[in-house]
């Protein structure tokens, strides 16, 4: 009984120990630098679906400003590239590269858009610092400051 007992007040002991009350308070933390990247994106005038040549120049415009948010969104996120090959008799009979990118671009700003010869041209410029601050803005990252315990 004695023994029971002993136990008993030596587990409320441990497990009063561990359950200490505390302040943690938290610090953001920039990064050292901050690194500009830039895409271009280009769009045929020709080949736009329509007989009107002001609208077509208006769709090669749109065309070319999302090739070039494509072209940042490789660049940031990389590219997915899936491949199949198909050999029969020892003769390759089929080969198949898919390539695909996802993800969000937030800050980027158009640097210049304009025709050049049979072509639409978009340029893009997407500065980290302007995406760190939409960031900050929306998730807070955190490193701890100061714990105090009491």
């Amino acid at each position: 009984m004695k023994t029971m007992f002993l136990n008993l007040a030596l587990i409320v002991l441990i497990s009063g120990c561990a359950s200490q009350n505390k302040y943690v308070q938290w610090e953001t933390e920039a990064p050292a630098s901050f690194p500009t990247i830039n895409a271009v994106g280009y769009a045929p005038l020709d080949l736009q679906p329509s007989k009107n040549h002001s609208q077509k120049v208006l769709m090669a415009m749109q065309a070319s400003k999302i090739a070039a948010y494509r072209e940042l969104a490789e660049q940031v996120y990389g590219q997915k590239i899936s491949a199949n090959s198909n050999v029969s008799d020892w003769l390759l009979s089929d080969d198949h590269v898919k390539a695909s990118v996802s993800g969000i671009i937030r800050g980027a700003k158009v640097v210049k858009t304009y025709p050049s010869g049979e072509f639409y041209v978009t340029e893009l410029s997407l500065d980290f610092k302007q995406v760190w601050n939409l960031y900050q803005q929306q998730n807070r990252p955190r490193k701890i400051k100061d714990v105090t315990y009491f």
